[in-house]
C-alpha cells in the first residue's frame, strides 16, 4: 500500500516546461510538389483526398538581444493524395504530392552556464542537448484541408535565337493546422516518494476463451447513436466554431 501519509522527498530529472504556445493557423495557396512532376493533360478539376503531416523540423536559435529567449523554426512537411477529373463525375486519376510551409515563434527557456553530459549507448559520453540550448517540440494534429485549386505559370525557357514561355500548371491547397509548441530543458526537482505500490492485476489471460474476452467488452452504445445537427442557429455557431 502506498503511504500517503509519508513526508519523504527524492530528487528527479525531468524536463521542465518554461514556455509553450498553441497556434490556429491557416496556411493559404501552399504550392504543391507531385511526385510524378506533372498533371495529367486532361485534369480540369482537382480535389484532395486526404492530407497528413509527413515530417515537422523543429530548430532553436538564442536571441541575441533579450537573454533566456528563443526563436523556434517549424518546417512541416505535408504528404497529400489528389484526385484529378476531366469533367464533373467522370473517373478520376489520383496523383500524390508533398506540400511545406515554415513557421516561427519566439518563447522563454530561461539560461544555464552548464553543459550536460550523458552516456550514449555505445558508453562514450556525448553532449546532451548542446550548452546552454533547451529543447523544443512541437505537437501538430492533421491538417485540415480547406480548399485546392489549379494553379498556372509561364516559366522562361531557354531557348535559340531567343528565350520562350511555356504554361505550367501545378496544384495549390490551404490547409488548417492546430499545433503546440513548448520549449523546455532538463532540471532537478524534489518531490514527494511513497512505496512502490506492485500491481494486483493479473498480466497473463491465456485461460480466457475469445468468447468470455468479448462478454467482458461494454456495448458501444455511442456507435449507433451519432450526433444530430441542432436546429437553432445558436446550436450551429457552436459547432462551427
Amino acid at each position: 500500500m502506498n503511504d500517503m501519509n509519508s513526508d519523504r522527498t527524492a530528487p528527479v530529472k525531468v524536463m521542465r516546461v518554461f514556455d509553450s504556445c498553441s497556434d490556429k493557423d491557416c496556411l493559404t495557396d501552399i504550392p504543391v510538389t507531385l511526385t510524378d512532376g506533372t498533371l495529367p493533360s486532361e485534369t480540369n478539376i482537382v480535389r484532395t483526398r486526404s492530407a497528413a503531416v509527413e515530417s515537422a523540423c523543429v530548430s532553436v536559435e538564442p536571441i541575441p538581444f533579450n537573454k533566456g529567449f528563443y526563436s523556434i523554426d517549424l518546417s512541416f512537411t505535408f504528404r497529400l493524395e489528389l484526385q484529378c477529373y476531366e469533367k464533373a463525375c467522370s473517373a478520376p486519376v489520383t496523383v500524390f504530392g508533398t506540400a511545406n510551409v515554415s513557421r516561427s515563434c519566439i518563447l522563454y527557456g530561461s539560461g544555464s552556464s552548464v553543459k550536460t553530459f550523458t552516456s550514449a549507448d555505445t558508453g562514450s559520453p556525448t553532449e546532451f542537448p548542446s550548452p546552454d540550448m533547451p529543447i523544443a517540440s512541437v505537437s501538430v494534429l492533421e491538417p485540415v484541408v480547406l480548399d485546392t485549386k489549379l494553379t498556372r505559370s509561364c516559366p522562361l525557357i531557354p531557348d535559340t535565337p531567343a528565350p520562350r514561355q511555356t504554361e505550367e500548371r501545378g496544384v495549390a491547397v490551404t490547409l488548417g493546422l492546430f499545433y503546440v509548441v513548448d520549449l523546455a530543458r532538463p532540471v532537478t526537482l524534489m518531490v514527494k516518494a511513497y512505496q512502490y505500490n506492485i500491481p494486483r492485476k493479473d498480466c497473463c489471460t491465456d485461460s480466457d476463451s475469445p468468447c468470455e474476452i468479448f462478454d467482458r467488452l461494454r456495448f458501444p452504445e455511442e456507435e449507433f447513436d451519432p450526433p444530430a445537427l441542432m436546429n437553432n442557429c445558436d446550436g450551429l455557431d457552436d459547432i462551427i466554431s
